[in-house]
């Protein structure tokens, strides 16, 4: 790889990281070309993506991103996007499905974070979710009113009747 390649990774890579809000490293060794194929595929249906990197041009592409306190060891695939919960649950489910596959380290909210800490946002519902049950609470009133309404209405035609 020359120096140019090198400089145009690292400068595509830093404009990738600053625009993401959760970078999580994995390693990935022992896993097949079929397998990381389906976490792509998984990464560009939730607007992610995945990447090998060399240590070296993460590293330089995470600190000019900002982004600093995690050290990167040994062989590392790189998942990152724009949503940290859609991010954590597309690596925590592949994780799940995959023995070889584990997660490392990351950067969540743009903070490092732990393992632990991934698993945990990949249990909560995401954006989509989210807004359901936020709709659901503000339309909540507006139901038991009606049912209330509906209950005085029948208690009343059968008083007339």
């Amino acid at each position: 790889m020359t120096k140019t390649q090198k400089a145009e990774i690292i400068e595509v890579l830093s404009n990738e990281f600053k625009e993401a809000q959760s970078v999580i490293f994995c390693d990935y060794k022992g896993l097949g070309v079929s397998s990381l194929e389906s976490l792509r595929k998984a990464a560009r249906a939730k607007d992610a993506k995945v990447q090998v990197v060399k240590n070296t041009l993460a590293m330089i592409a995470l600190s000019n991103a900002e982004l600093t306190g995690v050290e990167l060891k040994d062989t590392n695939i790189l998942v990152w996007g724009s949503d940290s919960v859609a991010t954590s649950k597309i690596a925590a489910d592949f994780a799940k499905d995959n023995d070889k596959f584990v997660i490392k380290s990351a950067y969540v909210d743009r903070a490092p974070a732990d393992a632990a800490k991934v698993e945990a946002f990949a249990k909560l519902p995401g954006r989509e979710e989210l807004l359901a049950m936020l709709a659901a609470t503000w339309m909540a009133p507006i139901t038991c009113f009606t049912i209330g309404l509906d209950a005085l209405r029948q208690k009343k035609e059968e008083e007339v009747a």
